[in-house]
């Protein structure tokens, strides 16, 4: 088994330099997690509410240097105060000896389309820092100088995304990492780099209402960066409860990767905690524990302004 870890420790360094591999996370509660992929949905489904939401990822569990995920978004839409949605988005990601991190400020203005709903038009820039600290014991005491050494870049990143929201569905496209810039360093001698490559993004959902006592939201999630395609789809059955309080319940299937079990909670209005457990599926079914993911949502709506007496001169 340890010769196993160390095979695919080492097997994840390398896909750290592939130079057009799936670079984005991977996150099974999505549907948390839009406006880091697509900044049209940023504060659009708001109103004069600000909302933080944090998600962990431990994938592929028991796994040396499998991937593990950070995400912390935070939105608004203060329409009494500014036109549009405005959040903050940051996510760490760590795979192998490979660190990532991103921080993009985003900004969307809507767009009314009649009674159909509204469209979010976003763009969300910052700045992406990727770091490798690799690790290595030689057979030997003599250093190989083709080992790849420690090195950490930073450049700017920019996300692009239309969101529509209507009353009981949503879809949006969007693209990631536009300056698909080229991280680049010397050490020791040696050209270290990491090419970021353009991720595209298609999502879309629906809520059936009255389904029994409760309700079905269904999703999909397409990404691709034109060398690998992946796609999520999942539902969750919502059962309100008494208080303003709900529960859930779903599944997710991500093509040639796992399914996953989803359950949730509101253990107190406007707040949400959701946990996934990821089977996996593929070549690594043998090894891995499945993947562990949990999610905290809160929400806060600033109260509307008092309602002004008016008074006849009459009855002074």
């Amino acid at each position: 088994m340890l010769l196993k870890n160390s095979f695919l420790s080492f097997a994840m360094m390398l896909i750290c330099f592939g130079l057009k591999a799936q670079q984005d996370k991977l996150i099974t509660h999505f549907i948390y997690d839009k406006m880091s992929i697509n900044p049209g949905k940023t504060g659009i489904d708001l109103y004069n509410g600000i909302c933080a939401t944090s998600i962990y990822r431990n994938q592929w569990d028991k796994i040396n240097g499998a991937p593990n995920s950070a995400v912390l978004n935070i939105e608004a839409n203060l329409t009494k105060y500014f036109p549009g949605g405005v959040g903050i988005a940051f996510y760490h990601d760590a795979i192998g000896f490979a660190r990532q991190n991103n921080v993009l400020l985003n900004y969307s203005y809507p767009i009314q389309i009649g009674r159909a709903g509204v469209l979010g038009i976003g763009v969300g820039l910052g700045i992406m820092n990727y770091g490798l600290n690799p690790d290595w014991v030689p057979p030997t005491n003599n250093p190989d100088p083709t080992l790849p050494v420690g090195f950490a870049a930073t450049s700017f990143d920019a996300n692009f995304g239309l969101y529509f929201n209507g009353k009981d569905f949503y879809g949006g496209i969007s693209s990631t990492h536009l300056s698909a810039s080229l991280l680049q360093q010397s050490v020791a001698g040696f050209s270290q780099s990491y090419q970021t490559a353009r991720h595209y993004y298609i999502m879309g959902g629906k809520r059936f209402k009255k389904i029994g006592p409760g309700d079905i939201d269904a999703q999909v999630l397409l990404r691709t960066e034109f060398v690998k395609f992946s796609a999520d789809i999942n539902a969750r059955y919502i059962l309100d409860l008494p208080g303003k309080k709900q529960i859930y319940g779903g599944f997710t299937y991500r093509t040639s990767d796992a399914v996953a079990l989803m359950v949730g909670y509101t253990p107190i209005p406007k707040m949400t905690v959701g946990y996934s457990y990821d089977l996996t599926i593929n070549k690594l079914s043998s090894i891995s524990r499945g993947s562990h993911e949990l999610v905290v949502k809160y929400c806060y709506y600033l109260p509307p302004p008092p309602k002004q007496r008016a008074r006849h001169p009459r009855w002074l």
